[in-house]
């Protein structure tokens, strides 16, 4: 299966030069310019790997690569007209996979491009759910799913450690620190609820996915209509 290289550059002369490249290596590449646009980009043509230009315009690629990292380890390797050791290591913290000086040496970076594809071969995961923990806000493919401050606690909890099943006693202690009356039968509910109000979302497959004798966990494997 041909592999997909998403070119985040605003730079149209560097971003078709390199679209050009990739496609005579055998590559499939798609080019976007803004930054603002790039998380819903990435939901959308779920690339194999992600060249990211620090300098966009609506938003930087710091900003961009923290929020890919919410939802995929799709690897990104970071272009930049930055020098300095410490824009290197913050890019590198951000969960970069490399970092790449302009003007860069274009079979140098295929070679870098091809070990990284090889490397995370297999690998790489998407998930159609995104949290903004600031917000207390659970969306899916973009589209926000309204769930109370209980049930996002709960989901939460479920998606940070995904195929982890908690038992009801652990969502209580881990989701609820701070409430005494919330009852097994209370989080029977709550997961009740999440999934009803995932299904009016368009999302066919229960999320929450329940464990017998031993309690709930998110799966991974959860699909879109």
């Amino acid at each position: 299966m041909t592999k997909k290289i998403l070119i985040v550059e605003d730079d149209l002369d560097i971003a078709e030069d390199l679209q050009d490249v990739l496609e005579y290596h055998g590559y499939s590449a798609e080019i976007e310019s803004n930054g603002l646009a790039v998380k819903d980009k990435v939901m959308q043509f779920q690339p194999d790997l992600i060249l990211l230009d620090l300098m966009l315009p609506g938003q930087d690629g710091e900003v961009c690569c923290k929020q890919i990292r919410e939802f995929t380890n799709v690897p990104i390797i970071m272009l930049t007209a930055k020098v300095e050791q410490a824009d290197k290591l913050s890019g590198l913290s951000l969960g970069a996979d490399d970092y790449v000086c302009k003007p860069f040496d274009m079979a140098e970076l295929m070679l870098r491009i091809d070990a990284v594809i090889r490397r995370t071969q297999g690998q790489i995961q998407f998930s159609q759910f995104n949290i903004n923990d600031e917000r207390k806000e659970v969306s899916y493919l973009g589209q926000v799913v309204p769930l109370s401050a209980l049930e996002y606690a709960l989901f939460a909890l479920l998606y940070n450690s995904p195929e982890r099943v908690f038992s009801r006693d652990q969502i209580i202690d881990l989701a609820y620190p701070g409430f005494r009356d919330i009852t097994d039968r209370a989080i029977d509910s709550h997961v009740k609820n999440i999934r009803k109000k995932f299904k009016a979302h368009g999302i066919a497959s229960a999320a929450i996915s329940a464990v017998y004798g031993m309690g709930y966990r998110f799966s991974t494997a959860t699909k879109n209509k």
